[in-house]
């Protein structure tokens, strides 16, 4: 029993009762630290699946309203190209009703100033005829003949006028 005397034997005992008596309530303690650790996990993990959830419906909700503002979009496109086309087609045909309208003044006023050239051309032979034949009249008619045709003029005025 040589082995009771040696002090390492002893001290040896003395370690392992120690582990004994210190590993039940640090065990549990231990243990206990692990568990409220892995509860701690496994809701951040949970926390985390929530947030990942909530983020792919936020994505989708985006996308959705992406893909409608893109349908929007190519509708007010259409109809501002199909505005613009009327736009297009009334402002031609009013375009084409003031080209006629104008052309219509120019032919008349085209016209009227043909009729005041002509009436002015008219004029000014019935001057030059009047010059000419007041001129003719004054050579044949000067002197003695000319007397006698006036006096003849004068005499047949009364029968001329009633």
């Amino acid at each position: 029993m040589a082995i009771f005397m040696d002090p390492t034997f002893w001290v040896a005992v003395a370690f392992v009762i120690f582990v004994a008596l210190v590993y039940k309530p640090l065990g549990g303690a231990i243990v206990g630290a692990l568990d409220a650790k892995i509860a701690l996990i496994r809701g951040e993990v949970d926390d985390a699946q929530r947030l990942r959830e909530e983020a792919q419906a936020t994505l989708a909700s985006y996308q959705r309203q992406q893909r409608d503002a893109g349908r929007e979009v190519e509708e007010l496109m259409a109809r501002a190209k199909s505005e613009a086309q009327a736009h297009r087609t009334a402002s031609a045909a009013a375009l084409e009703v003031v080209l006629q309208r104008q052309e219509l003044l120019m032919r008349e006023k085209i016209a009227r100033a043909e009729a005041a050239a002509v009436q002015q051309v008219r004029d000014q032979a019935v001057t030059l005829a009047m010059a000419a034949t007041a001129k003719l009249l004054e050579e044949k008619l000067a002197g003695a003949a000319g007397d006698a045709l006036i006096d003849t003029a004068i005499g047949a005025l009364p029968g001329r006028l009633h």
